[in-house]
């Protein structure tokens, strides 16, 4: 085997002023709660908009705290439990790395049901909004993966292989941009589609529903080139199943069921 491409070997530290460093991971995420923020601005001048300019500012503070708190959690209790059942305390480093996207959503659909709740937002309706927007928020946490070095992807001969820096000498998938662009790119293109040119968004559910599924098929796709987390590698026994496919099982239930349930067509 050789790498075809080479690694950019981007310092995942962009500034380093005494102890403080300004990651780019942590970039990411600021910059995904803007983009996200202005983009739904721009969603909600659509005709028939489930709120004003005013509860989109004020769902923000809602998205990141469930963003950080639902990401940190999942990724304790999904990926690596026992170590933070003895290392309590650092639980809340967020600094040492560790996020779970499935943790996130379910941070973030909490926090998005009190706001609703809270405001007499109807929920389906606002949920679609917000799926519209996740896909930025996803593309840009990738390609922070990508700069770190990690989630790398396995061994591989194809062309696109790279060698990472702590993935050995031979190459592996970058499978952090196959996940950008599907999971990113992908979804955006399609859930956009949806909200602008069809009458998707006269069927409450029907976006956010897609985006459950568009998600969860995606992350199985590429789960297969990705190589598992080294805590918990394959589960049960197998040579296939990882985490990530299995926490994206309830995930594809929940889309269909928005997608097809009774009374899809009332404005809830």
């Amino acid at each position: 085997m050789s790498s075809a491409l080479t690694y950019p070997e981007i310092d995942p530290i962009l500034v380093e002023i005494g102890p403080v460093a300004i990651r780019w991971y942590s970039l990411a995420y600021l910059a995904g709660w803007f983009l996200g923020w202005a983009y739904m601005l721009k969603l909600i001048k659509a005709k028939g908009a489930p709120c004003t300019k005013d509860q989109v500012a004020d769902f923000a503070f809602w998205a990141m705290l469930g963003t950080i708190l639902g990401g940190r959690l999942g990724y304790v209790l999904f990926y690596n439990f026992s170590f933070y059942l003895e290392h309590p305390g650092k639980i809340f480093a967020l600094w040492d790395g560790g996020m779970s996207f499935h943790g996130g959503f379910l941070g973030v659909a909490l926090g998005t049901w009190y706001f609703c709740n809270r405001s007499k937002v109807p929920f389906l309706r606002f949920a679609d909004v917000v799926a519209c927007v996740a896909p930025i928020g996803l593309f840009l946490g990738r390609i922070a993966n990508f700069i770190n070095g990690e989630l790398f992807g396995r061994l591989t001969d194809s062309p696109l292989g790279m060698v990472f820096p702590d993935g050995g000498p031979l190459p592996r998938h970058p499978s952090q941009l196959y996940e950008a662009s599907l999971e990113g790119i992908g979804l955006f293109l399609l859930l956009s589609f949806l909200y602008y040119f069809t009458s998707a968004r006269q069927k409450p559910g029907l976006i956010a529903g897609t985006f459950l599924i568009g998600y969860s098929v995606s992350r199985t796709i590429v789960e297969n080139f990705r190589q598992p987390d080294s805590q918990l590698n394959f589960l049960w026994g197998t040579d296939f199943l990882t985490m990530g496919q299995l926490l994206s099982v309830p995930m594809v239930l929940v889309g269909l069921y928005l997608i097809f349930r009774p009374g899809k067509n009332k404005l809830l």
